[in-house]
């Protein structure tokens, strides 16, 4: 039998759909800084706060980088008056990192114990004195890469540490007194420290990181507090932006 021919489709072709063309990523745009930070302000009130604060320091009482270091990690949590009345006996009892290096936990822990938080503060204090013994040759590392490897050693200690003792300006130390300040004259719009130090930095000239540091720690024990800031003793009050001034 005669094979029987295909009868040949009649429907058309469908026309290729044409490739999507790549979509350009839409760049977004970076957050303005806030308000507060026009260099003119800025530089007003860093003005003031040199004229409110010229010889502001570091509250914590030490000799060298080292007592220093270990005042920082015990003040964490804890008032600086609390920490200078518990080194007054305990840098006597242990002073050099030897000693507390190879001191009894248990024992330490009871010497440190007013500060809070003290069994952790132990293992802290003991870790960074091995770690400056056994790497650093007895001296607490003057660079935020090698401070930064010491047990109990965050951004703000390192701070501390190496503006205060070193006179290195490796950024500007953010506590609870910094972070409220700064919100509250608008040069920061963040709450996390890493966040404000970085927003910082680019607003505040670095030959001014470390005095403004201990200018804002001090104004915010004396003034600026955080129920109560007192807006009527205050010389930065007209340049402040703060939702919650008290005047």
């Amino acid at each position: 039998m005669a094979k029987k021919s295909k009868k040949k489709s009649s429907a058309k072709k469908k026309p290729a759909r044409a490739k999507p063309r790549p979509t350009k990523a839409r760049k977004t745009a970076k957050p303005a800084r806030p308000a507060g930070t026009d260099p003119q302000r800025v530089a007003a009130i860093l003005a003031k706060l040199d004229e409110a604060y010229p010889n502001a320091t570091c509250e914590l009482n030490h000799k060298n980088a080292f007592e220093l270091l270990i005042a920082t990690i015990l003040s964490a949590q804890c008032t600086d008056v609390r920490v200078n009345q518990v080194t007054q006996t305990l840098f006597k009892k242990y002073p050099e990192a030897k000693a507390f290096a190879y001191a009894s936990p248990s024992e330490l822990e009871q010497e440190i114990r007013p500060t809070g938080f003290f069994r952790n503060k132990t293992k802290s204090v003991m870790g960074a004195s091995k770690a400056i013994i056994e790497k650093f040759g007895g001296e607490v590392p003057r660079t935020m890469e090698e401070i930064l490897t010491l047990p109990g050693v965050a951004r703000k200690t390192a701070n501390v540490v190496l503006g205060t003792a070193y006179g290195i300006p490796s950024g500007i130390v953010v506590d609870t007194h910094v972070q409220r300040i700064a919100n509250r004259l608008d040069l920061t719009r963040n709450e996390d420290p890493k966040k404000i130090e970085l927003d910082l930095m680019p607003v505040i000239p670095k030959d001014k990181w470390i005095l403004f540091s201990h200018q804002i720690i001090w104004h915010g024990r004396r003034i600026c507090q955080a129920r109560k800031p007192k807006c009527a003793e205050c010389n930065l009050e007209s340049l402040c932006y703060a939702k919650d001034k008290t005047i």
